[in-house]
């Protein structure tokens, strides 16, 4: 049999459990009786369930999710609660008799916290939300410094250090984008990973795009809900920032948000000069990735292609904008010389 050059994480489509067969579930074993609503994901099945006693959110896992790696993204978001009560993470809600997972033949189920707030994709990008999404993630990746787990350690074609192993997915891409993507691979393969193999590594979150992260429209600085840490993964640490900042590019000014993002995470989690020379690199890394995932798999679940290209015209209009990286290394090292208040 060939294997699926996406891996059976990206290959086989949500679980599709009738609602009343998911409610049943959460009746038996949570005590808890309401509503589901269906919920949009790449790869697992989301509900919100809202009862008598509040809102929550209702996870069931994709059947090609390891056991191991379900355990250990709960297992995170415990020690986050745990160590960083501040941060607005979904709380893992047990089932009536103590369990934070409950096995299914489906796929791994669990019930998380509901958090209110309107996602950032819906809500103006200024310098001032650039710095809060910067402190947020950089006090999550002072967190998660300390966390370890032996499932961790796994494969995700979405990590940017990973780049590589986008080529076979390339011929998915528009023709006029194929030749530019297929070239930056080689430069990362060449270039830039050596480079990034000599840099910090840790559990990071891996997916700190818009639609993970929410906020109160009255207070759009202040981050009321961090989601989906379904992308965690042992990393470098800056691949977190550089995933972030993917999203957060003005194709007129692309130093407009990406400076306050940076500062904001140096002074809450310092990066090294090295980091912050590389950063650049990374973040076309994860434009590059999100485009030429989403084109692969878009082809692949026409039905659901809208959800899968989501990003994609931002992405491509990032990507149109980051021509002289080394100018905006620069930029980025010259906001960070401070030391961090």
């Amino acid at each position: 049999m060939t294997q699926d050059p996406a891996g059976t994480l990206l290959s086989l489509p949500p679980p599709q459990v009738p609602g009343p067969a998911l409610a049943d579930l959460v009746a038996t074993h949570w005590g808890l009786t309401g509503t589901l609503h269906p919920l949009t994901s790449e790869r697992d099945q989301n509900h919100r369930l809202d009862t008598a006693q509040g809102s929550f959110t209702l996870k069931l896992a994709n059947p090609a999710e390891p056991a191991a790696l379900t355990r250990f993204q709960t297992q995170a978001l415990l020690h986050t609660a745990h160590h960083a009560r501040a941060l607005p993470i979904p709380r893992i809600v047990p089932t009536s008799y103590g369990r934070t997972i409950l096995p299914t033949p489906e796929g791994a189920l669990r019930l998380l916290t509901w958090l209110p707030g309107t996602p950032l994709a819906h809500l103006p990008r200024t310098p001032a939300l650039a710095g809060a999404i910067g402190t947020a993630l950089g006090r999550l990746d002072a967190t998660l410094a300390s966390f370890h787990h032996p499932a961790a350690d796994h494969h995700l074609l979405w990590d940017i250090r990973n780049a590589r192993d986008l080529a076979p997915l390339t011929d998915a891409l528009p023709k006029d984008l194929r030749p530019r993507i297929t070239a930056f691979l080689a430069h990362f393969a060449t270039r830039t990973a050596p480079a990034l193999a000599q840099l910090p590594r840790q559990v990071i979150h891996g997916d700190f795009n818009p639609h993970n992260l929410l906020a109160h429209p009255a207070e759009p600085a202040r981050l009321s809900g961090i989601l989906d840490f379904g992308d965690m993964t042992l990393s470098h640490r800056i691949c977190d920032l550089a995933v972030a900042a993917s999203y957060l590019i003005d194709p007129s000014d692309p130093p407009a948000l990406l400076v306050p993002l940076t500062r904001a995470y140096h002074q809450a989690n310092p990066l090294t000069d090295n980091e912050l020379c590389l950063l650049p690199d990374l973040i076309t890394a994860r434009l590059v990735t999100t485009l030429t995932i989403s084109a692969w798999r878009a082809a692949r679940y026409r039905e659901n292609a809208p959800y899968i290209l989501r990003n994609a015209p931002t992405s491509r209009l990032g990507l149109d904008a980051l021509s002289d990286t080394s100018a905006l290394a620069a930029q980025l090292l010259h906001a960070c010389e401070s030391p961090p208040q």
